[in-house]
């Protein structure tokens, strides 16, 4: 594909676009043919999201083209980027929460159908197109179930839905596959070469390498904003991509130490939440990694917000440093040194509408004030520290969360759990969405934090994070813990086979 010419359904010439303080695409280039699976890969920042913005009229471009099937546009909104076939699902869920599963995958664009002289929805043909969808993702979603009920996993899964109720001819997917399950992963996969077979152009921007080995004919690698290279995936490999992202080699991905484990420092006796938790129990000691596996569903989040008080459990204690501390209370819970970062950093995480610096310094905007005035030198202290420590790309600690990629607003929500120097860091989901250099420098933070005796419970859909940086890792299943595996017996297909219960 790549040495013969031929005229791209999407191609990008020289983009340039600017943001208060920042350079987000530099003469950027970028070409996805029609019938190809395009991936589109690079750190955290370096412009992959606001490139696609710029695809599907979000943004509007500074300077530079760009051209569907060889003639030039111009999109002033995304109804426009819509109407002219090109489809998006982006890496945070935008839907309607109290909307239903079905109204959300075909809000805006309702098929209608004559009554006498009005149209009206054609909810017989929202069905059927709706079941033909769910059917081809593999999913059990309920189309009549409102989203508010939904986890993040199922949310992601109506995103991806939603996207192919469009009759596009480009799809772009920002990591569609990041709180999925395999099975989940693999029907979506089943999908997309269905797609790529009608010859529908596909860009597919993910952090998981392995994903783009499996699905993708070329990459293309970004880096600040700027175009670096693009080649067939069959011509390159693993470190040839990272060096390409990161512009040197990471090392280690898994800088795990050998650490010499202490005390308890936290247990969960006999948890019980009716149909979520049944009867958990668990324990992390000082400087341990424990890690919590488990497909989708399993209620490993579930749990974890049972037990910080975030949610009302039923029945159990929970123990810090030896003392018991109240069930159904947040606050307490973070008095005594335990600290959840949430998996859903957008909703649950950050207010991304405030500054990094508001985020990092809110939970302890208590510590910071006296007399009912906050100390704004400490929380400038304390914000700067974390953008130095976590290597969180933003121009000050005064520049708006929702502004920074993805990655980097999970760098804030980590930091901002970090800040509160807990003696128990609870971590759902900590590199979900986060490149490879990212990752590395977060379980490198999280190394720190273990060799200072701190307890970290790591909750993760990715295997090869449990089992690079964990000391034992349990295993959830419908609600209660089905195995706890040692790090030197813990594999892959040990993991699977006591989530799958085979």
């Amino acid at each position: 594909m790549g040495g013969q010419k031929m005229t791209y359904a999407l191609e990008l010439k020289d983009i340039t676009k600017r943001f208060p303080g920042v350079l987000a695409l530099d003469r950027m280039s970028l070409q996805v043919a029609s019938g190809e699976v395009h991936a589109i890969c690079g750190e955290n920042g370096a412009g992959k999201s606001t490139l696609m913005k710029v695809c599907t009229g979000v943004h509007q471009p500074d300077s530079g083209e760009i051209l569907l099937n060889g003639s030039r546009v111009t999109f002033r909104n995304p109804n426009e980027a819509y109407r002219s076939g090109i489809a998006i699902m982006y890496q945070e869920t935008s839907l309607f929460e109290q909307m239903t599963v079905l109204e959300n995958m075909f809000v805006g664009h309702e098929p209608r159908k004559r009554a006498g002289l009005a149209k009206v929805i054609d909810y017989a043909a929202e069905r059927e197109q709706a079941g033909h969808i769910l059917e081809l993702l593999g999913t059990d979603l309920d189309m009549d179930e409102r989203i508010c009920e939904l986890g993040m996993a199922k949310k992601q899964m109506v995103e991806i839905a939603k996207a192919l109720t469009f009759d596009a001819k480009i799809l772009i997917l920002d990591e569609p596959t990041a709180s999925l399950t395999q099975r989940e992963v693999d029907a979506l996969f089943s999908v997309i070469l269905k797609l790529k077979a009608r010859g529908i152009a596909i860009a597919y921007i993910s952090h998981r390498l392995e994903e783009i080995f499996s699905i993708c004919d070329r990459v293309t690698v970004i880096r600040d904003g700027k175009y670096i290279s693009t080649c067939n995936v069959s011509e390159t490999n693993k470190d040839k991509l990272v060096a390409d992202m990161v512009g040197r080699d990471i090392g280690a991905y898994y800088p795990k130490e050998t650490i010499a484990i202490g005390g308890e420092v936290f247990r969960v006796e006999h948890l019980k939440q009716e149909g979520l938790v049944n009867d958990v129990s668990l324990h992390v000691n000082k400087g341990e990694i424990v890690g919590v596996a488990g497909l989708a569903g399993a209620g490993r989040t579930e749990f974890s917000l049972a037990a910080c008080g975030f949610t009302p459990a039923d029945s159990g204690r929970v123990i810090v440093d030896g003392k018991e501390i109240p069930l159904r209370s947040v606050t307490k819970s973070m008095d005594a040194g335990v600290v959840y970062v949430s998996e859903d950093r957008s909703k649950c995480g950050l207010v991304v509408d405030m500054s990094l610096n508001d985020n990092i310094s809110l939970p302890q905007i208590k510590k910071f004030s006296k007399r009912m005035f906050v100390n704004q030198a400490k929380c400038r202290a304390v914000s700067k520290d974390a953008i130095k420590q976590f290597d969180i790309k933003a121009p000050n600690e005064d520049f708006i969360v929702a502004n920074l990629s993805g990655g980097n607003q999970q760098k804030v929500s980590v930091a901002k759990g970090v800040a509160l120097h807990p003696k128990v860091l609870i971590l759902d989901e900590p590199t979900r969405g986060v490149d490879v250099n990212a990752k590395a420098e977060i379980y490198s933070i999280i190394s720190g934090f273990a060799k200072k005796d701190l307890g970290i419970l790591m909750i993760s859909s990715e295997m090869p994070e449990l089992l690079g940086m964990c000391d034992r890792i349990y295993v959830m299943r419908d609600g209660l813990i089905c195995g706890e595996l040692s790090r030197q017996e813990a594999t892959k297909e040990k993991i699977l086979k006591l989530a799958l219960n085979i």
